[in-house]
């Protein structure tokens, strides 16, 4: 995790310092999640079909060399916007399969389905300290040596998951039977027929497309509104990642599912919030913490909606609807990405931000009309998530 997060602050800082362009960030990180929108869903049914832990360690080497290809392509000075955009697609594809594969092997790795939440919980403050720690330290990184060095840690960084991996004996999870077409149809029903997932990947969706494209802005907040460098984008990530880290903290202390829905869509409402916060404000201190309250809220959505989805798919479903989980989580993060560099090309990057909240704004109003049913549904037996 510490690795993957300093190689997206790196790109982000080496993309804007070559070309100073915010629509290209926007590009860049549309290129890098858009496929996952695509073929997530029809990965997570591959995936239901084969031995998951291989595939696993295979996929980690390959993000590896991506990774390794693209510090090589740096450090020689032969890397461009053509090329930042096709290592990015590339990217894109391999973690289209990276994310329901580790996802979807935290059930195999508990023995108890009830145990399942916390397992997910634990896996999430794991992300969010990675997201925490590792954008600070990039920032240092960035002004102590230079984007490629950055691009090689990374490279480095997957032998670990790798080895773990391939030192872990579990039973190997059932496989789903079928062809692919019937397999991804099968899971497609379940999350579109049954109203919670359904209703809650379209909270899922709503707030990756809004609140999650402050990464694509903050390169150009950092840079042109708060005269700063590459530390200081650091340390706006890093804020967010805290933010993140303290919502994880959160989310293990809720024990029942149906009391994930409504902190579900408070995280909508407190993301809005932060967002118009951030906009306009030039004051780094209360920026600082506009960033963490963002965190903080897209994180116990994003968390929150995987722990409800997960913890009601039957076992032979989960790889396809964390698949379904995964292309909505960053598929939508792309789409919304695009939109916010294209639209703060045209109108200025705080104008867009406040956009951008205003928007997550009025569906939090409308979404609260959802918590009666989905509390309803989700039902009362008492799960331990902390």
């Amino acid at each position: 995790m510490l690795g993957s997060w300093i190689q997206q602050v790196a790109l982000s800082w080496l993309i804007y310092r070559l070309t100073g362009s915010v629509a290209l960030l926007g590009v860049t990180t549309f290129s890098s999640l858009l496929p996952i929108l695509f073929i997530g869903p029809l990965a997570g049914a591959w995936i239901d079909r084969r031995d998951k832990r291989r595939l696993l360690i295979l996929v980690q080497g390959l993000l590896a060399l991506q990774a390794a290809s693209l510090a090589l392509l740096t450090a020689f000075e032969a890397i461009g916007p053509e090329l930042i955009i096709a290592m990015s697609v590339l990217l894109g594809v391999l973690n289209a399969f990276d994310t329901p594969l580790r996802q979807s092997q935290i059930g195999a790795f508990v023995d108890r389905r009830e145990d399942l939440p916390n397992a997910l919980a634990l896996n999430a403050m794991l992300f969010n300290s990675g997201r925490f720690i590792g954008p600070p330290l990039a920032g240092l990184l960035l002004g102590l040596t230079s984007e490629a060095v950055c691009f090689a840690i990374n490279a480095l960084s997957f032998a670990a998951l790798a080895t773990g991996v391939a030192r872990i004996r579990v039973a190997e999870t059932p496989r789903a039977a079928g062809s692919i077409g019937e397999v991804f149809r099968e899971g497609l029903r379940y999350v579109w027929t049954e109203y919670p997932p359904r209703m809650q990947i379209l909270i899922l969706a709503v707030v990756n497309i809004t609140a999650s494209s402050y990464a694509v802005l903050l390169p150009v907040f950092a840079k042109d509104v708060f005269t700063g460098d590459a530390r200081m984008l650091g340390w706006l990530w890093g804020a967010a990642g805290a933010g993140a880290f303290l919502g994880t903290i959160f989310l293990a202390t809720r024990r029942r599912l149906k009391s994930l829905v409504r902190v579900v869509v408070g995280g909508a409402g407190l993301s809005a919030l932060a967002l118009l916060v951030f906009a306009y404000n030039r004051h780094l201190s209360l920026a600082l913490l506009a960033m963490a309250g963002v965190g903080f809220g897209i994180s116990v959505c994003n968390v929150g909606v995987n722990t409800l989805l997960q913890s009601a798919a039957p076992d032979h479903l989960r790889g396809r609807v964390v698949s379904f989980f995964s292309s909505t989580r960053f598929g939508f993060d792309a789409i919304g990405g695009l939109l916010a560099g294209l639209l703060a090309a045209r109108i200025g990057v705080q104008a867009a931000m406040l956009v951008e909240g205003l928007l997550l704004g009025a569906f939090f109003a409308w979404s609260l009309r959802l918590v009666p049913r989905l509390r309803a549904d989700v039902g009362a037996a008492p799960t331990r998530t902390g």
